[in-house]
């Protein structure tokens, strides 16, 4: 079996360049498409009516900064990104609602393997309800 869409999870931190570079180098021999998304934070459920704060204004903001952040990712890459996609909300459901959306049949992310990681992983979240192969690359801290 030949990959033909390759879908990158990044955090947006510095180690996701480790994500990008391993995407292009599995993408270019198979001649594959690849696309990052990043998942923020959605702001609403988080809110707990004690700030005064204009939730939209904010979400759009950072869902601004982040699909410039994955732009800048995108030109780090030397190699043709087909989409550039920022969602917000459950990791798990948003991934795979894009998984189906843009016929994706290969996931990267990456796993921190430090303390924090074994407790807290959003890559357990996406071993139990990835529909696809899902390459898990692991990052040293």
């Amino acid at each position: 079996m030949s990959y033909q869409h390759l879908l990158v999870a990044i955090d947006l931190s510095e180690d996701s360049k480790l994500l990008v570079d391993k995407a292009v180098s599995l993408a270019k021999p198979l001649n594959a498409d690849v696309s990052f998304i990043h998942i923020d934070v959605n702001y609403a459920e988080l809110y707990t009516g004690l700030i005064d704060i204009n939730l939209a204004e904010t979400q759009h903001h950072t869902m601004e900064s982040s699909q410039k952040q994955l732009q800048e990712l995108a030109e780090y890459a030397d190699f043709p990104i087909k989409h550039t996609l920022v969602g917000s909300g459950d990791l798990s459901n948003e991934l795979c609602d894009t998984i189906k959306e843009h016929s994706v049949d290969l996931v990267i992310c990456g796993h921190h393997q430090d303390f924090w990681s074994k407790l807290l992983s959003s890559t357990k979240q996406l071993i139990n309800c990835t529909p696809v192969d899902l390459l898990v690359v692991p990052i040293n801290d």
